[in-house]
């Protein structure tokens, strides 16, 4: 007995391919937001860390009182920051991006991510004196590595993801057809007005 005779039904190609496709771009996008996030809050958390006290130097003057002299990662590595910054800026650039532009940006930010966090394991290990905070340079290296592997994520898979904004394009392009077929007043708000300037109207097919 076939399969139409006995009441079977065969999934149909094309809903099939398009279940995929649905499929691969709703990971694509989570994926496209894990990476973002990640690259976002571990660049962030870094340059806020940067800006903190990691030492307090005491200078002494002779018979007056010693001064105190806090000095934040900015200041012992006049580079951390701005390698954060750039890194953080990055991040967010990632969801402007598409395709093998996007992909080098993620290994550009992979970079910028892995040479924060040595900025921050350089604090961690050298002698910046009796009073040192270890705890702000720690949050650097944590900071480096966590968009450092949001980096990563993007310059290995990101080149599949969607681009911002595609998802409400294709919306648009179903939701208001343009056809020659159609009636003026379906083909949308454009072809209504461009109809009013001939002295047509629109509301007639």
């Amino acid at each position: 007995m076939s399969d139409v005779e006995a009441g079977g039904t065969s999934p149909s190609p094309g809903t099939s391919s398009t279940g995929g496709t649905s499929a691969g771009a709703s990971t694509g996008r989570r994926e496209l937001t894990y990476a973002v996030l990640l690259c976002l809050v571990g660049a962030g958390l870094a340059s806020w860390a940067a800006t903190r006290t990691w030492s307090v130097e005491v200078l002494a003057r002779g018979a007056l009182p010693p001064t105190r002299q806090d000095r934040s990662g900015a200041d012992l590595l006049p580079w951390l920051s701005a390698l954060a910054l750039v890194a953080l800026a990055g991040g967010g650039a990632v969801l402007a991006t598409r395709g093998r532009l996007r992909q080098l940006l993620g290994g550009l930010v992979t970079l910028l991510g892995l040479a924060v966090a040595v900025g921050g394991g350089y604090g961690l290990v050298a002698d910046l004196g009796a009073e040192a905070h270890r705890q702000w340079p720690a949050l650097c290296l944590l900071g480096g590595l966590v968009a450092a592997g949001g980096g990563l994520l993007t310059a290995r898979r990101g080149g599949g993801w969607p681009a911002m904004g595609a998802r409400y394009e294709r919306t648009a392009r179903t939701d208001a057809p343009d056809g020659p077929g159609l009636p003026i007043a379906d083909r949308g708000n454009r072809a209504a007005w461009d109809a009013l300037d001939r002295g047509e109207d629109p509301t007639v097919s």
